[in-house]
């Protein structure tokens, strides 16, 4: 499949007007080369330690025999599943890797205690763990290393020889796992965490959940001389002109996937975007969007629609205004990668700082630390508490009340973002409060899981425009989990989590509504039935 792009509309005229400029700049082959100057002074220390991506590639490639050779050796002795304890692009990237594969693969990127509970219970005689941080501190990566180590322990089982560690080099985890006998995976440390996809980062636990992880370097690398070319027709210039050169500028990008060729892909995406791009009060807002999304039909100005076809199509078949991209999933991670650096330089942000990430992080240490009272909630209504960051939010003393006065915060060009930290599988219907939200919005609404947002889209909700307003879902969970050697449950990391990031929220100024399900199957079920 080749690699394939075609613009409309105001992305056409963007297109038209830039590329040639960034062309004459030279700026794809200056990517290309890692010439750090291209985002401006202020960016330049930064970016020095940030472009190994574009080499990534042939980087990788000799990774691939000795991954495929511990895959080998792993079901030889009967251990024949991977699960995976990573956040923000540790996360990501594997998961549309082996979703589109179509290889299984469990993703723990929650501190949910129901979600870790279950992924324990689930096959451990034949599991095999992922350990994947770049810093090598990440508290929740931390965290599930922790449980595993003694899940594994307590059943007769020598975590050494099933846990694996991929992280930087250098990192506190790459110290004490090396120290401990673990086998590690170390990745390009001039790599940030969101462009890590073709990296260790995103191969490791791929290849050893069975992904033909040769295959999808060869898809990258089919692309990788175009895009470093500085012509007319390079797809990535093209695409970093379409999403952040139309005046005025449409900074929502709805990402819609047609077909299932590739699974998942808009999440990987959603990081990639929001984190490069979202701080100094601008950035691009990526909302992943269903085929029949409210927001298609309310011909919203500063909506970008963006199609992932399995084909490409006639220029005159591209709906009017949309962009259209059709290639395989390596290939499209690498335009995607480099297009975003290009949108930063358009834009007059560095693509590779995350200055609003620490905060919320800070936040949580902060309670775990002190363990305050909860508040007491403003009002109960139908077993679901609420707590608001504004008494306004929750005067009504109903749940649908303070959803509408939520989203009457709303300014014309602003976005309600969902927050779930819930989980994920038992509660996964939480996702249909999107649409039904949307519907009631009539602006772009975007949905997160908890926590694991906030190692991406969660710099945007701080950096980006102050127009978000946030409705943040917790649940009291019947079961809690205890973290070995740590003086905090799981339970009480992720509340943590949530009032931490309610608090720097409301710091910048943005209204955040919080509803906690007591009873969680039952209030999703109330939730949903109110707003249908």
């Amino acid at each position: 499949m080749s690699f394939d792009i075609t613009v409309s509309g105001a992305s056409l005229e963007a297109v038209e007007r830039i590329v040639p400029q960034l062309v004459t700049d030279l700026v794809a082959s200056r990517i290309a080369g890692q010439d750090s100057s291209l985002w401006g002074q202020d960016a330049e220390a930064e970016a020095a330690k940030r472009l190994g991506w574009t080499e990534a590639v042939v980087v990788s490639d000799p990774l691939v025999p000795d991954i495929l050779a511990l895959r080998d050796r792993l079901r030889s002795a009967g251990v024949d599943h991977v699960v995976l304890g990573g956040m923000g692009g540790s996360s990501l990237a594997p998961e549309v890797i082996t979703r589109t594969a179509g290889v299984e693969l469990t993703i723990l990127d929650t501190t949910s205690p129901g979600q870790i509970l279950a992924a324990l219970s689930d096959r451990l005689p034949t599991t095999a763990v992922v350990i994947s941080s770049k810093s090598g501190s990440t508290v929740e990566t931390d965290s599930h290393k922790r449980v595993y180590e003694k899940a594994f322990r307590d059943a007769g089982i020598d975590p050494i020889e099933r846990i694996v560690v991929v992280t930087d080099p250098g990192s506190p985890l790459d110290v004490s796992a090396r120290a401990d006998g673990y086998r590690v995976f170390n990745a390009d440390p001039n790599v940030g965490g969101r462009y890590s996809a073709l990296t260790a980062f995103g191969l490791v636990p791929a290849g050893l959940a069975g992904v033909d992880i040769a295959a999808l370097l060869d898809e990258a690398s089919s692309v990788a001389g175009r895009i470093a070319v500085d012509q007319d027709d390079n797809p990535a210039l093209i695409l970093g002109a379409a999403i952040a050169g139309t005046r005025p500028l449409k900074d929502k990008l709805g990402i819609i996937a047609d077909g299932t060729y590739i699974v998942g892909f808009a999440d990987w995406a959603e990081q990639l975007i929001a984190e490069s791009t979202g701080k100094l009060g601008k950035g691009l807002l990526p909302v992943v969007l269903e085929k029949d999304a409210p927001e298609l039909g309310d011909n919203l100005p500063d909506l970008q629609i963006v199609r992932l076809v399995e084909s490409a199509r006639a220029t005159e078949e591209v709906e009017e205004g949309e962009i259209e991209i059709s290639g395989t999933l390596g290939a499209q991670m690498l335009v995607w990668e480099t297009a975003i650096a290009v949108a930063g330089r358009i834009l007059g942000i560095d693509p590779f700082d995350q200055p609003d990430v620490e905060s919320a992080k800070e936040a949580t240490r902060g309670l775990l630390n002190d363990r305050p009272e909860l508040p007491a909630p403003a009002f109960v209504d139908g077993g679901i508490e609420a707590r608001a960051t504004a008494d306004a939010l929750t005067a009504s003393g109903s749940i649908l009340g303070a959803i509408d006065a939520l989203l009457a915060q709303l300014p014309s060009d602003g976005y309600l973002s969902i927050q779930a930290y819930l989980n994920r599988h038992q509660l996964a219907k939480a996702v249909e409060l999107r649409e039904l939200l949307a519907a009631r919005a009539d602006r772009p609404v975007t949905f997160g899981w908890g926590p694991r947002f906030l190692h991406s889209t969660g710099q945007f909700h701080k950096g980006g425009p102050a127009v978000g307003v946030f409705l943040q879902l917790t649940a009291d969970e019947p079961r809690d989990l205890e973290i070995p050697d740590r003086p905090f449950t799981f339970g009480e990391l992720i509340r943590a989590q949530a009032q931490g990031d309610a608090a720097v929220l409301a710091l910048h100024g943005r209204p955040v509504l919080t509803l906690t399900l007591t009873e969680p199957a039952d209030g999703l079920r109330s939730l949903l039935s109110l707003l249908s």
